[in-house]
C-alpha cells in the first residue's frame, strides 16, 4: 500500500468547500492541509478537479434472485462493485434475504461468501420477512454481526410482513437498537389491481403503474409512520415516490416521529409517460413503485433540497432486455475487460413475452446516480454542492453508522475519495457502462461532470475513468447500534 498525496483539489464536503492536499497512508486519511510538505509514493494532481468523499448507496441488489422464478439479478457483485466504482460510488449497502425455513445467520453467512470480489466496501440490511418466535429471537443475533437496519416489505407474497407482525417487528428493533426500513406499499391494492387488468387482457407493461396507484403508496406510508409513532421506534422509508408519499414523512416528523426517507435517480429524472411505447421499450421501466408523473418528480427534488428526503438511492436490480421479455432466467454475465467473469449460456425458457406482472422489475443505475446528481442537481442549480455531497454520501453514513469513517473528507477517515471533472461533457450509453446490462435508463442522457479518480481506502481503483483495482479489495462494513 503505497503513500498518496493529492494536491491542489478542491475539497468539498456535506459542510465544507476549499481548496488543499490530502495525504494518505494505511488506508486513511492522514493530513489535509494546504502545500503539505510530505514525501509521498505516489502523487495525484487534482488541479481543476473536485475532490468529495466516496458515494454511498445504501439500497442495491447485487445477484438477487427474484420472485418466484428466482430470476437473478444480472450484476453480480464483481460486475455491480466495477459499475458502482467507476461512477463515484465506493460503498454500497444490499440485502440479506433468508429462504423459507433458513436462518437469518445462514443467509447472512451465505450472502457474505458471494460478496467476496467486491471491489468496494459494502454492508447489508437484512430483510425482516417473517415475525415467528425464532426469527424475532435471532435480531440480537444478526446485530452482532453488523447488521443494524432491517427492511420490512408490506408488499409481496412469501416476504412481506402482515401489520400484527409488522408491529411486533418494530417492537422488537426498538428493544434492541435496530433501524426499520420500510417498503411501503399497498399488498392488497396491488394483488387486486393486477389480478383484475390481467382478466381484462390489460398485460402490458404501460398498465404497470396503474396497479400500484399513488394513494396506495401514500396509505401504506401513512400506516407505516402511525405504527412507528405507535411504538415510538425511529423509521426509514425507501423509494419515496409521490408527493404523498413525502407528505406523510413530513407531518410524521411533525408529530414527533423519527422519520427519514430516500429517493431513486430514477423517481427524480424520469417519468410515466415514459411507459407509452411499445412493450420492449416500455418492459424497461417494470420496477417498484413504478415511475410516477411529472409533478411529482418535481415534489421530489423540492423534498431533497428541503432535506425531507434524505438521500439519493438506485435501488439497482438489473435484468438484461432477455430476462426481462421472457428469454433467459439467468444473466450472460459478460466477460470484463480483465476477463475475469463469464456466465456460461443458458437455453431460453419462454418463447413468449411474459404479462407485466410476471417481468422481474427493477432498473439500473449504480453506476451513473453520481453524475446524474451532479449534472441535474448542481448543474440545474436544484442542489450546492455541499447537497450534492450530502445527498449521495453524507446523510447516508450518517444514518447507517458509517460516519466519521465514511462520508467525509477528514483525518482519520478513511480514504474513500472522489476525483470528478466538473467539466467533462459524457453521453450516456449502455454500451460505454460497466454495469452488466444491456440498456440504461438514461441512454442518450447528456451530462457535464463525470468521475476522473476513485480511491477506495487509499486504493486506486479507477483511474482517468478506467477500472484499474482487483477483486475482493471491498471489504464487509460491520455496522454498530448508536448506543453502541
Amino acid at each position: 500500500m503505497s503513500n498518496i498525496l493529492i494536491r491542489n483539489g478542491r475539497l468539498v464536503t456535506a459542510t465544507d468547500d476549499y481548496v488543499a492536499d490530502i495525504f494518505i497512508a494505511n488506508e486513511t486519511i492522514q493530513l489535509i492541509g494546504k502545500n503539505l510538505a510530505v514525501s509521498a509514493e505516489r502523487v495525484l494532481d487534482a488541479s481543476g478537479l473536485l475532490v468529495f468523499p466516496g458515494g454511498i448507496d445504501p439500497h442495491v441488489h447485487l445477484q438477487y434472485p427474484q420472485g418466484p422464478n428466482r430470476i437473478v439479478s444480472s450484476d453480480d457483485w464483481l460486475t455491480g462493485t466495477i459499475a458502482a466504482a467507476c461512477g463515484g460510488t465506493t460503498t454500497v449497502i444490499d440485502f440479506v434475504e433468508a429462504k423459507p425455513g433458513e436462518s437469518f445467520l445462514r443467509a447472512f453467512e451465505a450472502r457474505l461468501a458471494e460478496a467476496a470480489d467486491a471491489v468496494i466496501d459494502f454492508g447489508f440490511h437484512l430483510a425482516f420477512n417473517r415475525a415467528d418466535d425464532t426469527a424475532l429471537a435471532e435480531i440480537p443475533t444478526m446485530l452482532d454481526a453488523g447488521i443494524t437496519s432491517f427492511k420490512i416489505y408490506m408488499a409481496y407474497d412469501n416476504i412481506r410482513l402482515n401489520d400484527r407482525e409488522m408491529l411486533v417487528a418494530l417492537q422488537t428493533l426498538k428493544t434492541h437498537g435496530g433501524l426499520p426500513i420500510i417498503h411501503a406499499e399497498d399488498h392488497d391494492v396491488i394483488v387486486t389491481l393486477v389480478v383484475q387488468h390481467i382478466a381484462q387482457g390489460h398485460t402490458e407493461p404501460r398498465w404497470h403503474p396503474f396497479t400500484r396507484p399513488i394513494a396506495g403508496e401514500a396509505d401504506a406510508t401513512v400506516r407505516a409512520l402511525t405504527y412507528a409513532e405507535i411504538v415510538d421506534v425511529p423509521m426509514h422509508i425507501v423509494h419515496v415516490s409521490t408527493a404523498r408519499g413525502m407528505q406523510a414523512i413530513r407531518k410524521a416528523r411533525a408529530r414527533g416521529v423519527r422519520a427519514t426517507g430516500e429517493v431513486c435517480t430514477q423517481h427524480l429524472l424520469l417519468t410515466d409517460t415514459l411507459y407509452d411505447q411499445p412493450i420492449a421499450q416500455a418492459a424497461k421501466y417494470v420496477m417498484a413503485p413504478p415511475l410516477r408523473p411529472e409533478a411529482d418528480t418535481r415534489a421530489m427534488w423540492d423534498g431533497l433540497r428541503e432535506g425531507i428526503l434524505d438521500f439519493v438511492v438506485t435501488d439497482h436490480c438489473p435484468f438484461t432486455m432477455a430476462q426481462r421479455l421472457g428469454k433467459r432466467r439467468t444473466p450472460e454475465f459478460r466477460k470484463l475487460p480483465s476477463g475475469i467473469v463469464t456466465n456460461p449460456p443458458e437455453p431460453a425458457w419462454s418463447d413468449d413475452v411474459p404479462a407485466f406482472n410476471r417481468m422481474p422489475g427493477g432498473a439500473p443505475g449504480i453506476e451513473t446516480r453520481v453524475p446524474l446528481m451532479f449534472h441535474f442537481g448542481v448543474n440545474a442549480g436544484k442542489l450546492s454542492l455541499n447537497q450534492f455531497v450530502n445527498v449521495t454520501s453524507t446523510a447516508a453514513a450518517k444514518l447507517y453508522g458509517l460516519y466519521q469513517r465514511k462520508g467525509t473528507l477528514a483525518p482519520g477517515a478513511d480514504a474513500d475519495i472522489v476525483l470528478f471533472d466538473p467539466t467533462r461533457e459524457v453521453t450516456i450509453t449502455a454500451q460505454a457502462l460497466h454495469q452488466n446490462c444491456d440498456y440504461t435508463p438514461y441512454e442518450g442522457m447528456r451530462v457535464r461532470g463525470w468521475v476522473h479518480t476513485v480511491l477506495v481506502r487509499g486504493n486506486v481503483i479507477v483511474e482517468e475513468g478506467r477500472f484499474v483495482g482487483k477483486p475482493g479489495i471491498g471489504k464487509y462494513l460491520g455496522r454498530k447500534t448508536k448506543d453502541e
